[in-house]
């Protein structure tokens, strides 16, 4: 035998085990996939273990001696609500200038917003009705003349006899009616502000009180109704105001008339003024449900018309309260918070956000709602902030 033809016999011996090893391999493949199958929670990915977090207001510190403690003492206070309001001008205390003649404005002397004294002159008017009562009265004063003229004569004539006693009491009621008629032409002059040995066309308004100018309805050259409206001006009294406060329904029983309130002006927060509630309208707002209260304030001259304010009303009965230092509360996130010392765990405390109200003597400050008398907190809460910061 051949060396060549032993090796092709060789060959063709090893084609047919692998032939024979790929098809055992494929069998048994698919045997498996038919016996064995997916279990989707084996395959799943084990379950994750959920643990809480630590309180983001929990502190702890190494050296909690180096943050002294104080004790929240008790404050009585009257119970307090706080409502909104507006500066009004008294409407008893505001009087319009009234034009007696009707025409044409020619000068304005006074603007919105000037402060007048009474009697100043205003504003000047061209009008015809001078004119009329004018002429009424040099008729007036001729008819009164000529009357007199006639009951002169009539009482010479009686006295000789010459006339009946009927004829002299007729020349009488005609010389009383001719001087009634002068007198009310007279007045009508003085009234428009016309000197009748004077005569001019234009009148002048004056101011009827002393006051500010809250309201003005005329221009130069504007056209003024006599007696009639608008009023060219508006004169408002500003010594005393009116406050409308909106107090909703809920808080009527808090609220009395004669009680007095404290006000706080938005533009000076700093100062404190009392009004005294005037009037309780027996009206709500039918969609806020509130009620206007109406305080009367003495205005010092810093008040304006449409301010916005703040009114305090207090109640009859006291209210316990807490006070701290007022270094104690920190100011943090647009809220006022404390520290206090967690009592289960030494070297821990905790952040409380507290509601603070009144400044108090000695530099406390009163606490409505978030700690209560005896609970102790940190002296200095800046002082730990900074410390946790580092």
């Amino acid at each position: 035998m051949t060396t060549a033809l032993v090796r092709r016999r060789m060959a063709a011996r090893l084609m047919n085990w692998i032939e024979a090893i790929v098809f055992l391999a494929v069998v048994i493949g698919l045997a498996g996939c038919g016996e064995n199958k997916a279990d989707p929670k084996a395959e799943a990915p084990p379950a994750a273990t959920v643990e809480p977090d630590l309180d983001a207001n929990n502190f702890k510190v190494d050296h909690p001696e180096q943050f002294p403690l104080v004790t929240a003492i008790e404050h009585k206070a009257a119970p307090a609500l706080n409502v909104t309001g507006v500066v009004q001008p008294d409407i008893a205390r505001a009087v319009p200038v009234i034009s007696l003649a009707a025409g044409r404005v020619v000068e304005i002397k006074a603007r919105l917003g000037d402060s007048v004294k009474k009697g100043q002159l205003l504003l000047r008017v061209q009008s015809n009705d001078v004119s009329g009562a004018y002429q009424t009265y040099r008729k007036a004063e001729n008819d009164e003349l000529l009357a007199r003229i006639q009951l002169e004569r009539q009482q010479l004539l009686y006295d000789k006899g010459a006339v009946a006693k009927s004829a002299l009491e007729q020349a009488e009621d005609v010389a009383k009616n001719a001087k009634a008629g002068l007198d009310a032409a007279t007045e009508q002059l003085r009234l428009l502000g016309i000197d009748k040995d004077h005569p001019s066309g234009i009148v002048d308004i004056f101011a009827p009180i002393s006051g500010v100018i809250t309201d003005q309805q005329v221009t130069n050259s504007s056209g003024v109704q006599g007696l009639g409206s608008p009023n060219p001006f508006t004169i408002s009294d500003l010594s005393y105001v009116w406050i409308i406060c909106d107090v909703y329904e809920n808080d009527l029983d808090a609220v009395r008339p004669g009680q007095y309130a404290d006000i706080h002006l938005t533009a000076y927060p700093n100062r404190v003024f009392k009004g005294r509630i005037d009037n309780i309208l027996p009206v709500l707002d039918p969609t806020l449900h509130t009620a206007k209260v109406r305080l009367e304030v003495a205005n010092p001259g810093m008040m304006r018309v449409g301010m916005f304010v703040t009114a305090t009303f207090y109640g009859k009965q006291s209210e316990t309260r807490a006070a701290v230092p007022a270094a104690a509360i920190l100011h943090l996130h647009d809220r006022e918070w404390v520290y206090t010392p967690v009592p289960t765990s030494a070297g821990h405390f905790k952040r409380l956000e507290v509601v603070p109200e009144n400044m108090l003597p000695g530099n406390l400050q009163e606490i409505v709602s978030g700690i209560k008398p005896g609970d102790r907190v940190v002296s200095n809460a800046l002082v730990l902030q900074n410390t946790l910061e580092q």
